[in-house]
């Protein structure tokens, strides 16, 4: 993932007509340190240079522009970054976004990662929306089902371990996360593991394994 680093910026009080000059100069040599040097400046002035950089065409500098927004949080990089998860053309960017969609909160955040991992094949874009959901505390244990369910069923090995790992956190804390007066999440999650355990990926084997250690 993008690293949204002040550090990279020499000077704490940047010029906003320079900065911008160098995120719109088509240099990531120039572009991302200025990018990264946002963290330090006050959001109304941070956001607008975040959106610039989201129109540029590298890479690495829509990713880190991408990062920042889930720093800089606002209505305007929530809707910027919603239009990248589900349009820009590159998995790095695309992954970048969900991360950062993950950072405004599990409850607005949910719906739209849950139908962004149904959609995007990508294993990469796949992969930051399982580490970005994995760990939240306040996932509900039938979205963590509903996410791992997705997850076991793609083609990728990486993401299927993924899945596993999830559900691993379901037996784990299951009956805590399903609430009270439901206690069948623990042993859905332990019969998905069961059935990994036939998995022709040797790391997905491991991690249900380890899911079924819990």
């Amino acid at each position: 993932m993008a690293q949204f680093d002040a550090e990279a910026a020499p000077d704490p009080r940047p010029d906003d007509a320079l900065l911008r000059e160098a995120i719109a100069s088509g240099d990531p040599s120039r572009a991302m340190p200025a990018l990264a040097g946002l963290r330090k400046v006050p959001e109304d002035r941070a956001i607008p240079l975040l959106l610039l950089g989201l129109e540029q065409e590298a890479f690495l500098v829509r990713s880190l522009a991408c990062a920042g927004l889930g720093v800089k949080r606002s209505e305007a990089g929530w809707l910027a970054l919603e239009r990248t998860l589900q349009h820009d053309g590159d998995a790095n960017v695309r992954a970048e976004a969900a991360n950062s969609l993950a950072s405004f909160g599990v409850e607005r955040s949910w719906p739209l990662l849950r139908d962004a991992f149904a959609a995007d094949r990508q294993w990469l874009v796949r992969c930051s929306i399982l580490s970005a959901l994995a760990e939240q505390p306040l996932m509900a244990a039938d979205q963590l089902l509903e996410l791992a369910r997705m997850a076991i069923a793609d083609a990728d090995g990486t993401v299927r371990v993924g899945g596993a790992e999830i559900l691993g956190r379901v037996v784990r804390e299951g009956d805590r996360l399903a609430g009270a007066g439901d206690t069948g999440a623990a042993e859905a999650g332990r019969e998905l593991l069961v059935g990994l355990q036939a998995d022709g990926d040797h790391r997905v084997v491991a991690a249900a394994l380890d899911g079924l250690q819990a």
